[in-house]
């Protein structure tokens, strides 16, 4: 049994990049930039008002204004901005020759003649001027950003409408056990519904790969034989669920071994999900999950999820919020890392939810993150600061 630190650390070494692809900019979002993007322009191209006003003289503005245009966005001014003159102009219009600020229009009162009068004495400048925000040949987004709706914006303003990303590796998902159903299914006596299967699927998609479900295993040892191999060819990598533990019909280490797996760890240190196994087989790679929800659950967002992004060339890094926790929780065995189910109430203090062990998935309902309490360490006090690792 190794430390989760060493079990994260070897399971990252294994990872490398999938090589790259280019796709369409609406199916960018989830994807993972595999260069830098650099501006092909200053940004913005040109001095614009940040505001509906008048663009004028800074020193004329408690003098009547004469209007000497309007500029509209997207236009280009055909007049220089003289004393006591001004020119209508709207929000991103380019700043006219000869203006050195922007009055705003709800400010402004307009008079016969073609006039206006500001009705204050004094203004900021309300201009966004040329190259403020990005100049010609900066990086704009680097290589391994993951693309959310704000990065889209930005490789559509420097014109990359095909960017250039990771690929994404396939994952099959098996569930072993031949007391498995599938959720259409009822289940008869001693059977169960097959969630772990779907919940893993769910993951990997949150993650952004390709992901193929694969079915139940029953626990035979021809089974469990043909579907592991059939998965390995037609996938990258391989998640399966059950099958990993010390019982009679536990065929996954043992079917391991007949296919000459490199097999990195057998157990981790960790509360729930002990029995997790990473191997490896030529270039694809097998996480064999404990079958209890939560222990299959958590083993994913601790060592599949970060594994997962660097393959497709992301340096994951979970948001963890330090916050005081409400209540004191103690434990009794302290060999192992345990992570708890944890809510953060509206006065933003962490919550322990019911939980009553690796089966309890519907502890995880109303589950904002999950905490850990380290080797050696028996109680949480009122009051503590804890790290909240959001799920």
């Amino acid at each position: 049994m190794i430390l989760f630190e060493e079990a994260l650390q070897i399971v990252l070494s294994q990872a490398y990049e999938f090589g790259t692809e280019y796709v369409d900019i609406k199916q960018a979002p989830g994807r993972i930039l595999a260069t830098d993007v650099i501006s092909d322009l200053n940004m913005p191209p040109f001095d614009k008002s940040a505001m509906d006003g008048y663009a004028c003289k800074k020193e004329d503005i408690t003098n009547e204004l004469e209007v000497i245009e309007t500029i509209r966005a997207g236009s280009v001014p055909r007049e220089t901005i003289r004393k006591n003159q001004c020119a209508k102009i709207m929000t991103g219009g380019m700043l006219p020759e000869g203006a050195d600020c922007v009055i705003v229009v709800e400010n402004v009162e307009e008079l016969p003649g073609n006039k206006i009068r500001y009705k204050k004495t004094n203004t900021g400048l309300n201009i966004c001027y040329l190259g403020e925000d990005v100049k010609k040949g900066n990086i704009v987004l680097k290589k391994g950003t993951l693309l959310k709706p704000q990065h889209i914006a930005i490789l559509a303003s420097v014109g990359v409408d095909k960017p250039e990303v990771f690929k994404k590796p396939l994952v099959t998902i098996l569930s072993t056990g031949s007391e498995l159903v599938e959720p259409a299914s009822k289940p008869g006596i001693s059977q169960i519904r097959n969630s772990n299967g779907y919940q893993l699927f769910g993951q990997a998609l949150t993650v952004g790969v390709s992901a193929n479900y694969g079915g139940i295993v029953l626990d035979t040892k021809q089974e469990t034989y043909a579907k592991i191999s059939n998965a390995l060819t037609n996938s990258d990598i391989l998640i399966l669920t059950g099958g990993v533990s010390m019982g009679e019909f536990d065929f996954v280490p043992e079917i391991l071994q007949q296919l000459k797996a490199n097999v990195y760890f057998k157990k981790v240190a960790v509360q729930p999900g002990k029995p997790v196994v990473f191997a490896q087989i030529r270039d694809k790679f097998i996480f064999a999950l404990p079958g209890n929800p939560v222990s299959s659950f958590t083993s994913f967002e601790l060592f599949v999820k970060p594994f997962l992004f660097k393959l497709m060339g992301h340096n994951y890094k979970p948001l963890v919020i330090k916050l005081p926790f409400g209540s004191n929780f103690k434990r009794k065995k302290v060999d192992r890392k345990k992570w708890i189910p944890v809510v953060i109430n509206e006065k933003n203090i962490v919550m322990p939810l019911e939980y009553h062990g690796s089966a309890h998935i519907y502890s995880f309902e109303k589950a904002i993150g999950i905490i850990n309490i380290n080797i050696g360490k028996a109680e949480i006090k009122k009051g503590e600061l804890v790290d909240v690792r959001q799920i």
